[in-house]
């Protein structure tokens, strides 16, 4: 009887560990869809780089998380990335509004911030926004910052010229 009585205990075990994992399971995908809201409105954005942004990236104003991406495409008119948005429309965002893709910090993922503009009207289903900044490429920064204070001796093109007009300006005085 012994056995009988383990078997059923392991399989209220492991009965209890599979509704767990399904209600964890359901609690982290309701929370990774929170931004939008089952009242969403679809806005797409029209930028120049999209690095680091991916479907599923946050759309924030504010910091405070509105939105995600659900769809980036390339047009092949203007050579510019549509990224659709799903917004919540109980945000009441104005259609002059601005985007830019935004980073969290030097290690940190991208995200889209939306500026609010002074429109009286919000954001409908459909709009687009034109007023936007795309993301800055950090390393090529960075490189261009390191190749322009690298150089050693010599006119380093950073320098003033010898006859640059300060000479005769401190011989008016």
């Amino acid at each position: 009887m012994s056995t009988v009585r383990t078997h059923l205990v392991e399989a209220a075990v492991g009965l209890a560990v599979v509704v767990a994992a399904v209600l964890l399971l359901l609690f982290f995908l309701g929370r990774t869809g929170a931004g939008a809201g089952d009242d969403a409105i679809e806005v797409t954005a029209i930028f120049p780089n999209v690095g680091g942004i991916d479907v599923g990236t946050d759309v924030r104003v504010a910091g405070m998380t509105i939105g995600e991406v659900t769809d980036i495409s390339l047009d092949t008119e203007m050579y510019q990335a549509e990224v659709r948005m799903a917004l919540d429309s109980s945000a009441g965002l104005p259609n002059d509004s601005s985007a830019a893709i935004t980073s969290e910090g030097l290690l940190g993922g991208s995200y889209i911030s939306l500026l609010p503009g002074g429109s009286t009207d919000a954001f409908a289903d459909g709009d687009v926004i034109l007023d936007t900044q795309g993301a800055i490429d950090m390393t090529g920064l960075i490189g261009s910052m390191i190749n322009d204070s690298g150089s050693s001796g010599g006119d380093s093109g950073g320098t003033m010229a010898e006859d640059d007009g300060f000479d005769t300006m401190s011989e008016d005085f």
